[in-house]
């Protein structure tokens, strides 16, 4: 592994000292002015520079050597906008009946990845989708539906159906129940609907590391919109399933999350990347400063005095 060096240009002492260098002259002529060429090209490479050490600070390898022998699955999401899911995969309800997509699909959905045993944010998710929905004006079953489905295959029905129940209550005014379904189902059948909306995810122990995200789907099983998080808002949804009756996919929000953010598996979470928006800041001041030098520098001389 190689390490990275950045050098610094400098300049000797000496050379400041002598007395008929370039910088004696001008510490003793208040006529010799630096040209602006030089300002710029000067406040420009101190900008990189600076950039390049937020963007890659020292000591954090450039590259990382990866074992290919025990690679293990990406945690994520490839986005598949605008691209149908089979529909005619087979996943069991809450009653433990054998029932295809496309019979649950008729109208806009909203799809829930998830797994019922989560501890932590498959439970937040599902709450906050429960308190959205209560305020949401679409007409539940007619307008949209929900589909919660385990990622889990040794999950079954009767969990299913104990979650069904614990959360049609947490919406806090009466919901149809064929209008959120909990489903589970087959390793084959979860792993060709993951992949379909691009939900990659990986099991360690009893365990699961995957991302938080809400899936939505128009009534042909079109992907419309991908939300990200925890924090459902009424809003989003509301705005994702009019594009969803329209089947218009929308430009998703995630884009600037994307760069912004990135998925921690350990945390289960998105974090922000902090040296990354930094860094790009810092660009984009320097070549704002840049042009405002170049301007002021364009100014007539009779302006300036």
């Amino acid at each position: 592994m190689k390490n990275v060096i950045i050098r610094s240009t400098f300049f000797p002492a000496s050379a400041c000292r002598q007395e008929g260098g370039a910088s004696s002259r001008l510490a003793r002529d208040p006529g010799v002015k630096v040209g602006i060429g030089q300002v710029l090209q000067r406040f420009l490479k101190l900008g990189l520079m600076l950039s390049l050490l937020l963007l890659f600070p020292l000591g954090t390898p450039v590259l990382a050597h990866v074992d290919d022998s025990k690679q293990q699955t990406e945690i994520g999401i490839k986005e598949n906008l605008g691209l149908l899911i089979p529909l005619e995969l087979t996943f069991y309800d809450e009653n433990g009946k054998p029932v295809r997509l496309k019979e649950l699909i008729k109208t806009s959905v909203i799809l829930a990845p998830v797994y019922y045993n989560c501890p932590n944010v498959c439970n937040f998710l599902l709450q906050n989708i429960a308190g959205a929905l209560g305020k949401l004006p679409a007409e539940p079953g007619k307008e949209y539906v929900v589909l919660a489905f385990s990622f889990d295959e040794t999950e079954k029905s009767p969990l299913a159906a104990e979650r069904k129940k614990i959360y049609l209550q947490m919406i806090g005014k009466p919901f149809p129940a064929e209008a959120w379904r909990f489903l589970t189902g087959e390793k084959e059948s979860i792993l060709k609907l993951t992949e379909a909306i691009g939900f990659q995810f990986r099991r360690v122990d009893n365990d699961f590391q995957h991302p938080v995200i809400l899936i939505v789907l128009s009534h042909e099983g079109k992907i419309i919109r991908y939300l990200y998080g925890t924090d459902i808002l009424p809003f989003d949804l509301k705005m994702a399933l009019l594009e969803a009756s329209e089947g218009r996919v929308g430009p998703t929000i995630s884009k600037v999350m994307q760069f912004c953010f990135s998925f921690d598996p350990k945390g289960r979470r998105y974090v922000f990347n902090t040296l990354k928006v930094t860094g790009i800041a810092t660009i984009a001041f320097a070549l704002l400063f840049a042009l405002f030098l170049v301007v002021k520098g364009k100014r007539p001389r009779d302006e300036r005095g």
